[in-house]
């Protein structure tokens, strides 16, 4: 289908502050007959409309001469992002008639004030000054744009400018009832560019520039964006993340936060703010692997439900297609009769009223062949017959997670509905009860006894999980030792799935064999690693304070959160503040557990866990007795106070030391120094053994701010420790 061309303009013009008018949208109607024994005509609405512009592969790698090799083909971009995908996409639709039942979009730039409805000004003088670097500019400055996942070319603002206009004409197309729907085959992609900053091979946010301007322009104000990229589209939810007349849903793969592009933002847990509270709706796959079977059960458990409670007027599908099998990338194995599914149900909303706008996928056959199978779906042609499927396993406990998360906010969730089926007994013993009884009974050998609550609802989150040592109240040494040891999800990957042998926990894997009424249940256990720091604390005849901040009772967000503040405080008013008069030592580790990357995401309020501000600014009236402070933070940041307490922040820094490993992402030991004290280095990254190996270093820190007597050996543990040659050994056990 041949496109029409347009003189190349001058690059300067498409970043004008002045606003030249807007090209007329395509309305052209196909007319269609009605069979002859009816007799007369009809004409009604064109089904597909089409957005192509070869102008957009202008946008393509600029490549060093130095670097050539003869035997590379010149002509090909090394990138994944190549110009060839949106051509080859083109091409295939063509192949297959396509081209030929849809309607030509007219396409043009996107202007200044529909970019600023989503971007900055600076940002949008970021992408224009583009336009004017030559190539030496551009190989000088390709480290700055590798740190953004990005590449440039003089021509690079023009395709971005094509990608982002041609997306809103699709929308706006359909939105007035041009075409019933419209796939807009553009690039580069959007969904990474967030207001102030291009990156993830994005310049500008086509689908969320698209959605405003729609907002704006059309009566159709309740917008479903379903983006089904392998990668979170960071951009595009922070657009919306207050707003909730958008619903953002994304399934992309997470891998505990660190796959592209990175971070807790595309966790289950972030799910907007203020008005916008639960109309982002996360999905995160925690490995890779995800296919058909997974995405479909996805989309029927939290997907379709939520999006008709939303009943949205437009449905726009950021159509990454890198979650496809045989996409290096994204190492997923969704199918293209998978991707016509997934359409196939998002028409059934919004009266059919669907928009696909491309964002990623790399392999150009599955990119092509996806593309294909969504475009007939479009057509008005039912999805291929799909064979018997059955989700994974940890695609049902995400989903379950998922569902526990959203329920907060949408009534037809029902996590009851999503909970995996046990495979078990009814009287099999539950993996958290046997952590619990494991606890207690190691407390039990050391005296320890649970602290009761007067407080019933904190009774019943913390029942059995707040144990003191019996010389609470006669020694004048006492450890806090605050964690959430005994949390399954403690043993997640990013708080998705249960897996069991993962080691960043506070467990080493133990094969446990329970054998009741003649069953046998075989559970990968991990014994408790903190039994090194018990075994110091009980040697050094120091009072203990063992606090499990990990409720029975699981509450979302902001309860959670009071419930934790609740308990510190709790603890302070009614038993550490007793101990004031005596020398208090406060142990403060962070896991990587749920209740941590909780509170990561809302650390804004000072960096501080809930509760810890107020603690700490009970302490201070009093800090005439020696106190520290030691948080061992795996690869999280350390708490530190805000710079507005300025006497309090000066306090704990004088009786802080902070423990990481040496691998940490971002340690900048000055800067840590100045707001968390003094920064020990760790080899070992994973908590388990950082905590034993951290002890000797917490010992010499300790003895430089009390009178502590020279360390002591750690007398033997009467039964055998897991921990002892620092790796996980396997121990058979039968009950």
């Amino acid at each position: 289908m041949a496109l029409d061309t347009q003189p190349p303009p001058d690059p300067s013009s498409l970043f004008s502050d002045s606003l030249p008018p807007k090209p007329a949208i395509a309305q052209t109607a196909t007319v269609f007959t009605k069979p002859a024994e009816t007799g007369g005509m009809k004409t009604r609405i064109p089904r597909v409309g089409y957005v192509y512009d070869t102008r957009m592969m202008q946008h393509t790698e600029v490549r060093d001469p130095n670097d050539y090799d003869e035997e590379d083909d010149d002509s090909e971009s090394h990138h994944p992002e190549q110009p060839r995908r949106i051509e080859c996409i083109d091409k295939k639709l063509d192949e297959a008639g396509c081209l030929e039942l849809m309607t030509k979009l007219a396409i043009r730039h996107l202007r200044k004030d529909e970019a600023l409805l989503v971007h900055s000004e600076d940002h949008w003088q970021k992408v224009a000054a583009i336009a004017s670097m030559d190539v030496e500019a551009i190989l000088n400055s390709r480290i700055y744009y590798d740190h953004l996942s990005l590449y440039v070319h003089p021509k690079t603002p023009e395709a971005a400018l094509l990608s982002g206009g041609g997306v809103i004409e699709a929308c706006l197309a359909v939105a007035r009832g041009l075409v019933k729907t419209s796939f807009a085959n553009v690039r580069p992609p959007g969904h990474h560019a967030e207001p102030e900053e291009h990156m993830g091979f994005c310049f500008f946010n086509n689908v969320a520039i698209a959605t405003r301007v729609v907002q704006l322009e059309t009566d159709v104000k309740k917008i479903l964006i379903l983006d089904w990229d392998v990668h979170h589209g960071n951009g595009t939810q922070r657009a919306f993340y207050d707003d909730p007349s958008v619903l953002y849903i994304s399934i992309h793969r997470y891998d505990g936060g660190a796959f592209y592009p990175s971070g807790p933002f595309g966790s289950m847990e972030s799910c907007g703010e203020g008005d916008g509270l639960g109309a982002s709706v996360n999905i995160p796959w925690p490995t890779k692997g995800m296919g058909d079977a997974d995405y479909l059960y996805a989309f029927m458990r939290i997907v379709m439900p939520i999006a008709y409670e939303f009943a949205p007027e437009l449905v726009i599908i950021s159509a990454g297609f890198d979650a496809a099998d045989g996409d290096t990338l994204g190492e997923c194995h969704v199918s293209p009769t998978g991707y016509a599914h997934m359409t196939h149900m998002l028409s059934s909303l919004a009266n059919g009223k669907v928009v696909v706008a491309l964002e990623g996928g790399y392999n150009l056959n599955s990119i092509s062949s996806s593309a294909l199978a969504v475009a007939e779906v479009l057509l008005g042609n039912p999805p291929p017959m799909i064979s018997e499927l059955t989700a994974s396993e940890i695609a049902t406990e995400t989903i379950w997670q998922v569902s526990r998360v959203q329920s907060h906010y949408w009534s037809s969730i029902d996590p009851k509905q999503c909970e995996p089926k046990d495979t078990f007994e009814e009287d099999a013993i539950g993996i958290p009860d046997l952590f619990k009884a494991h606890r207690l009974d190691l407390m039990a050998k050391y005296g320890a006894y649970a602290v009761p609550f007067a407080d019933d609802e904190l009774m019943d989150a913390f029942k059995n999980q707040v144990l003191c040592s019996q010389n609470f109240y006669s020694q004048p040494r006492l450890v806090v030792f605050i964690h959430d040891y005994g949390s399954l999800r403690a043993e997640l990957d990013g708080v998705t799935h249960v897996d069991l042998d993962l080691e960043r926990s506070y467990m080493v894997r133990v094969q446990l064999v329970l054998q009741s009424l003649g069953l046998q249940l075989k559970a990968s256990l991990k014994l408790d690693a903190t039994r090194k720091l018990v075994e110091w604390v009980t040697n050094q005849e120091f009072a203990l304070i063992d606090v499990n901040i990990f409720p029975h009772k699981l509450n979302q967000g902001t309860a959670e959160t009071e419930l934790l503040k609740r308990l510190i405080i709790y603890l302070w008013d009614n038993y550490i503040e007793y101990a004031i008069l005596c020398k208090l030592y406060l142990y403060w580790e962070h896991l990587l557990t749920v209740v941590v990357m909780t509170l990561q995401d809302i650390r804004s309020i000072g960096h501080c866990v809930p509760g810890q501000r107020e603690f700490l600014s009970a302490a201070l009236p009093t800090a005439d007795y020696k106190a520290a402070f030691v948080q061992i933070v795996g690869t999280l940041e350390p708490t530190r106070l805000p710079v507005s307490q300025p006497e309090l922040r000066r306090w704990f820094i004088e009786r802080s030391l902070v423990i990481v490993p040496e691998t940490h992402p971002t340690r900048f030991t000055g800067k840590w120094t100045k707001s968390c004290g003094l920064v020990e280095t760790t080899v070992s990254e994973k908590p388990t053994k950082a905590l034993a190996e951290a002890i000797p270093t917490i010992e010499r820190f300790l003895q430089t701010k009390i009178e502590l007597p020279h360390p002591q050996p750690i007398a033997p543990s009467a039964d055998p420790d897991p921990l002892q040659d620092g790796e996980p050994n396997d121990i058979d056990m039968e009950s």
